[in-house]
């Protein structure tokens, strides 16, 4: 067995392609040969700035004989299909196939043996293509050559088992050389295996693994923080991209000027991560410090206080810019700014952002109206600002500050730290993982916006499908849900899809009748959401399904908060034993219903008549399904579904007892319908809480 060493040598590959670019070629590579029937013990893949690199334990020195049939036309078929097949299978006559015989008779079979090769052949195959085929996000070619690389490719280093494989791309021959660092190891060296590479590549001042840079880049990074008496501001995915820039970490730090420390910190992290990937130190406090840590690529010679003054004088004219955006925006209130959101398009059929600042603003009002602790006329005023600073400096240079500029723009304004909050959380939670808005009156902001989004999409018929999801609609309906379950706010869907709808209304839209089809679209995409929610939570899907379906037997269901209490007690209900049994007897009294009332064309729904019945049982039923429905229906009126469920749970006896000695297709017509409309009492009974038929198992 031997191991086979690729790298590939370039310019400097981005950073943001350097993980998916090692994949592809472990993953390519790794395919072409187990195409060839060769399959290697492992594989591992690693980046650099400026090469990629494979290693590949275990391959086999030549790959395996092959053994293949071709199957042929019957014996005595047609000399015309008996030709035909002697061409296809490169055979010479019909002497050389084989006879072969099935269930259907005698057929001819032409049997090849391929010899394997030398994996070193297939190799010298393999690895050109796959690097004329590279999925590079974007590519580029040089010189007068075809090959489109990343950046220009300089060399190639393929050995196996310590041999080079010979092969020559674009003018480009494999061999054994490489080289290290750009500045600290420049010279040309020779590797005869992976270790040997790894130990070179680190002696002329490479690291190979993007791993280990980046735990060098961190380690050296709260080194410098704590001899400063500061805290390293943790950042994964800079981290990462810094790890993608460098081949010899050498983590440096440095000092921002007092005067920029006035500028909002955010504002600051912003600039020195996006475009000088700084790492920010923070003080005990929490305070964002004076300080910055940089990462060179190599060791200076005066320990880098040369590159450490270049980085603080970049530094400096990076926050000079952003102080002036900053003294610039704060002479505008975010109230003057509105009639800017005009330019702003929200989206073509639905009007500009201005527009939906109004809608949002209306709807937060008449949300507050409904959400215990929240002033409406707060609200309404956070709605109608919390887009403003969309068009400010600052956040037309920093897309990720909006909200959170706006925030401090509003405290300028002298609005209040209330509704200064409220814009800077209107856009949480942007995913599963972040936090839902903190303050009542951003709770209720961030749900005008978002429903505002939603219910004028669906308006347009611009719905999600399948895995297409470009305005990100789904994330929107779950950040509601989040927002109202973790707020325990009592909030009626329908009415605010219709408080929603009338804003867009009131805005010029014409719903054209469609209003309440997509009322209903909407409350299944919350259904939707919802069951991902609960999901995730450990909830059955089909309890939300069960719950939700009482929208078609009648019983409105739109207050999130209540859904999911209902859930909880059913899910709680069907854990026990009485819950299992009476689901069993649920849907044997539902099947049977089914079957009757197919065949005799007729719905049994009605009260049967206690005179008609024949026996204890058929009482004893009616008896409990009378008590057991009023518990339930007080029960659920005080929203105490848990009690209901136990109510509920009295009839598992009678149920058993019906089915065990009651048959209910008696001889008697007007006995075996009286029994079906007893067998509908039950599955009304049970619609109270939910449709059990919705209930899997």
């Amino acid at each position: 067995m031997s191991e086979l060493l690729l790298e590939l040598f370039s310019e400097e590959i981005p950073a943001r392609m350097q993980k998916r670019a090692s994949e592809d070629l472990a993953r390519l590579v790794a395919d072409a040969l187990k195409a060839a029937g060769v399959e290697a013990k492992a594989a591992r893949a690693f980046a650099t700035p400026r090469r990629l690199a494979l290693v590949m334990e275990g391959l086999p020195e030549k790959t395996p004989d092959v053994k293949e049939e071709r199957k042929g036309p019957k014996v005595g078929a047609p000399e015309q299909a008996i030709q035909g097949f002697l061409r296809a299978a490169g055979l010479a006559s019909i002497d050389e196939a084989t006879v072969q015989e099935d269930k259907k008779g005698a057929f001819y079979v032409a049997v090849s043996e391929k010899k394997g090769r030398p994996t070193a052949e297939l190799l010298a195959e393999i690895v050109p293509e796959v690097v004329r085929a590279f999925p590079w996000p974007k590519s580029m070619r040089w010189g007068a050559g075809t090959l489109r690389w990343v950046r220009p490719l300089h060399s190639i280093v393929c050995l196996l088992g310590g041999k080079v494989v010979p092969f020559e791309i674009d003018g480009i021959a494999s061999g054994d050389v490489t080289r290290g660092h750009r500045f600290m190891g420049p010279e040309e060296f020779a590797v005869k295996d992976f270790a040997d590479y790894v130990a070179k590549l680190e002696a002329h001042k490479v690291i190979l693994d993007p791993a280990e840079r980046a735990k060098a880049i961190h380690e050296g990074a709260r080194r410098l923080a704590d001899e400063a008496g500061l805290k390293l501001v943790e950042d994964e995915g800079l981290l990462a991209e810094v790890a993608g820039l460098v081949e010899w970490p050498v983590p440096l730090i440095g000092r921002i000027d007092d005067e920029f420390m006035s500028v909002p910190q955010e504002v600051l992290t912003s600039t020195m991560r996006a475009n000088q990937k700084y790492f920010a130190l923070k003080e005990a406090n929490g305070r964002l410090a004076p300080r910055f840590v940089v990462v060179a690529n190599l060791v200076a010679g005066d320990g880098g206080r040369a590159i450490v003054n270049g980085n603080e004088r970049v530094l400096r004219a990076r926050f000079s810019d952003a102080r002036f955006l900053w003294d610039q925006d704060r002479k505008h209130t975010l109230e003057s700014r509105l009639p800017k959101l005009e330019e702003v398009v929200f989206h073509a059929k639905l009007g500009t952002v201005r527009e939906k600042a109004e809608r949002i603003a209306r709807l937060a009002r008449e949300l507050a109206a409904v959400i215990p602790g929240v002033d409406p006329k707060k609200a309404e005023l956070a709605g109608r600002l919390a887009k403003a600073d969309l068009v400010s400096g600052m956040v037309f240079e920093f897309p990720e500050l909006q909200g959170l500029m706006g925030s401090y723009y509003a405290k300028a304004d002298g609005l209040g730290d209330e509704i200064a909050d409220a814009i800077a959380e209107h856009y949480s939670p942007l995913g599963p993982s972040d936090d839902v808005p903190e303050s009542a009156l951003g709770k209720v902001v961030a749900f005008a916006d978002k429903l505002d989004t939603l219910v004028g999409f669906w308006a347009i018929d611009e719905q999600p499908t399948g895995s297409k999801d470009p305005f990100a609609l789904r994330r929107a309906a779950l950040g509601i849900v989040r927002i109202l379950l973790e707020g325990n706010f009592r909030v009626g869907l329908w009415g605010v899809f219709g408080d929603s709808m009338t804003a867009y209304t009131h805005g010029g839209f014409d719903w054209q009748g469609k209003g309440p089809r997509a009322a209903n679209d909407l409350l299944a995409f919350f259904a939707d959401r919802l069951k991902v929610y609960l999901r995730d939570r450990g909830a059955r899907h089909d309890l939300v399904d069960a719950v939700f379906a009482l929208n078609q037997l009648g019983q409105p269901q739109d207050d999130l908060v209540l859904i999911v209490m209902r859930v909880e007690a059913l899910s709680d209900f069907l854990g026990s034993e009485d819950g299992k049994n009476l689901l069993a007897g649920y849907k044997r009294a539902v099947n049977i219903l089914n079957i009757e009332e197919k065949k005799d064309k007729a719905s049994y729904g009605g009260e049967p008549d206690p005179a008609l019945f024949r026996q204890d049982e058929e009482r004893t039923l009616f008896d409990r399904i009378e008590e057991a429905r009023a518990e339930a229906t007080h029960a659920i009126g005080r929203e105490d579904f848990a009690a209901a469920m136990t109510a509920l749970a009295r009839l598992r006896a009678p149920v058993d007892a019906f089915f065990d000695k009651v048959t209910v297709n008696a001889d008697e017509k007007d006995v075996r319908e009286n029994r079906l409309r007893l067998l509908s009492l039950i599955r009304a009974a049970l619609h109270e809480v939910a449709d059990f038929s919705k209930v899997e198992g």
